[in-house]
């Protein structure tokens, strides 16, 4: 059963600060409905709630407020912050937005990486459900909307390339979320839960994910920060061996730049596809051709998931086309036997 209108309701989001938890926030105002937003860096929530007071509908509030989701004190004050500032005793939706990547290698990533990594993408859900699942019982019609990942799907980003705390949380999250489904329709059926899995979104998780580690901007790297960075720069051959620091940084900030900007879908798209799945009742929303394409192939072939040629074969036309338009730096991560079904650039074909 589906939420006809947000109109008159409460929101939480988190990861409000940027990229789709942003556009989350700002479409939810617009519709009529009041949003506590959260985010770690709370200049960019407090931007977020600012720009929201310009689009809402009479009688809508909105509110910033600091949290990092890895921490369980945390997560209970943003709650408890919530419920004084928008004078609630119950919660109607609730985004568990938040992510971060890093610590691509349980072998060669340090265990610190991997497991800060893990804590925000997967306790940060969990601790969320803990503290809202009451309030949303309360509300009576609550929805709890939990964002996993293509990588909640298929835990890889090709040859060379691990994403193993990233795919181990977004695959949590995935189990956890389904497992809701019946637990809320036995235990709390007034509450119902919805899975997102985003695909390519223009977000700022790549400069959002150098700040949650502790990373300075790329201009501000030392030489021995660029250092660590080109390992992984080399590995997906976006520079050669002996790339100087000064290379390494103008590559992440071109990374930075466009890999938000020449996404698949942009992040205000995305929250739309989320807002409208929401709206009808699915539970399972996929955000983009890209994880609908490997939702069907992994599901049809799960033998084949890792074997990469084989399950990239045939590509669709309009995912190749995106492929086509992907900025260089980041088309290069792309293997060769995808490039070679790439349409040909001057011909369009």
């Amino acid at each position: 059963m589906g939420m006809e209108s947000f109109a008159g309701k409460l929101a939480a989001v988190t990861g409000g600060g940027s990229g789709m938890g942003r556009e989350l926030v700002l479409q939810l105002a617009t519709a009529g409905c009041s949003v506590a937003a959260c985010d770690v860096n709370p200049q960019t929530v407090e931007q977020t709630a600012a720009m929201a007071a310009t689009v809402a509908a009479p009688g809508v509030r909105v509110t910033g407020h600091q949290c990092d989701v890895s921490d369980e004190a945390q997560v209970l004050r943003f709650r408890d912050e919530l419920l004084e500032q928008h004078a609630s005793d119950h919660v109607d939706l609730v985004f568990s937005n938040a992510g971060i990547g890093g610590g691509g290698s349980f072998v060669s990533s340090s265990r610190d990486e991997w497991e800060r990594t893990f804590a925000v993408d997967w306790w940060g859900v969990y601790y969320c459900a803990r503290a809202f699942l009451p309030l949303l019982i309360a509300s009576g019609d609550g929805v709890l909307v939990n964002t996993s990942s293509l990588n909640g799907l298929w835990a890889s980003l090709g040859p060379g390339m691990p994403n193993n705390a990233y795919c181990t949380a977004k695959f949590a999250i995935r189990g956890f979320t389904e497992a809701l489904i019946e637990d809320l329709r036995t235990n709390a059926p007034q509450v119902r839960v919805a899975l997102v899995l985003p695909g390519s979104v223009g977000t700022d998780i790549i400069a959002n994910t150098r700040r949650a580690h502790g990373m300075p901007g790329p201009e501000d790297m030392t030489d021995e920060q660029t250092e660590e960075i080109r390992k992984f720069l080399v590995t997906a051959k976006l520079v050669a061996q002996d790339a100087p620091p000064e290379q390494v940084r103008e590559t992440l900030v071109r990374l930075e730049r466009e890999g938000k900007d020449k996404a698949l879908l942009s992040a205000a798209e995305a929250a739309t596809i989320i807002l409208d799945g929401v709206r009808s009742g699915a539970w399972r929303i996929l955000v983009g051709k890209d994880v609908a394409f490997v939702d069907e192939r992994v599901r049809g072939m799960p033998e084949s998931a890792y074997d990469y040629a084989e399950l990239f074969k045939n590509l669709p036309a309009d995912l190749l086309r995106g492929a086509k338009d992907l900025p260089e730096g980041v088309k290069d991560l792309l293997p060769e036997w995808i490039k070679d079904q790439l349409p040909d650039a001057e011909t369009g074909g």
